[in-house]
């Protein structure tokens, strides 16, 4: 079996290469940053299992790489959608530039390796995908709210696309992953501080690809997401929305 993993060289996705590598897949990992991919990689070779790993530095954000990527790297069996990143504070005074940067590594590229890499799988009539998104993905988000429209998209669009497989009757699977606060460098490029109690990112990647496995479709971690998944569907998005920007409100940091 082989995965193809976005946002490799750290965080949910440096622990889900772990993971992967202990049960034998073998891998292509993808990132930026060529230096951390390579440190990962050896960390990962040191485990002896067998598998092949491969590394593929590259910015996810231009449009160009994501085609090349899917020239590059062909046959595997499982996608996860992992890279991306988010930005807090007020709409007008975000940064415009992030923003883009966010929109399409967040949206742009995951619809990319996502369309090209499901005709493949459709062809075969096999093959997984996990599309890393949020519980942000559920509700609107004042003070975040580039990032939060970002996994509404991802959200949307994983849950279409698993409908059409369900009339063809494909074998393909496809999953989300809709996490809360995580503790990674996430926060760091958000430039957030939560207050609130974060989930261990090695916890978070064990039970994506457990339930991943198992063919689950959404899979939230932890009582208390699983909990605002259920509120933001029951009250009224107004409501979801003022209670959303006074929790964004305490993440904000020197703001």
């Amino acid at each position: 079996m082989r995965v193809l993993l976005t946002g490799a060289s750290s965080g949910i996705g440096k622990d889900m290469a772990k993971i992967l590598n202990k049960k034998g897949y073998d891998l292509v990992l993808v990132a930026r940053d060529e230096e951390k991919l390579n440190n990962v990689k050896r960390k990962l070779e040191e485990e002896n299992i067998g598998n092949k790993i491969e590394i593929v530095p590259m910015d996810l954000s231009k449009e160009l790489n994501c085609k090349k990527l899917c020239e590059q790297v062909k046959d595997i069996d499982v996608l996860i959608n992992n890279a991306g990143f988010g930005d807090c504070g007020n709409f007008t005074k975000t940064d415009l530039e992030k923003e883009i940067k966010m929109i399409k590594t967040n949206i742009v590229a995951y619809h990319i390796l996502m369309k090209e890499y499901l005709k493949q799988m459709k062809e075969k009539n096999s093959g997984k995908i996990l599309n890393v998104a949020s519980i942000a993905g559920f509700m609107p988000g004042p003070l975040m709210a580039t990032y939060y429209a970002t996994k509404a998209y991802v959200v949307r669009l994983s849950e279409a696309v698993r409908e059409e497989l369900k009339k063809e009757k494909s074998k393909v699977q496809i999953s989300i992953l809709c996490p809360g606060p995580v503790a990674t460098n996430f926060n760091k490029v958000a430039n957030v501080k939560f207050k609130i109690r974060e989930a261990k990112s090695s916890d978070v990647a064990e039970y994506a690809i457990r339930k991943m496995e198992k063919g689950k479709f959404y899979i939230v971690p932890g009582l208390d997401v699983k909990l605002a998944k259920i509120g933001a569907k029951i009250f009224p998005n107004k409501i979801v929305a003022k209670v959303t920007y006074m929790v964004q409100k305490r993440k904000i940091d020197g703001k």
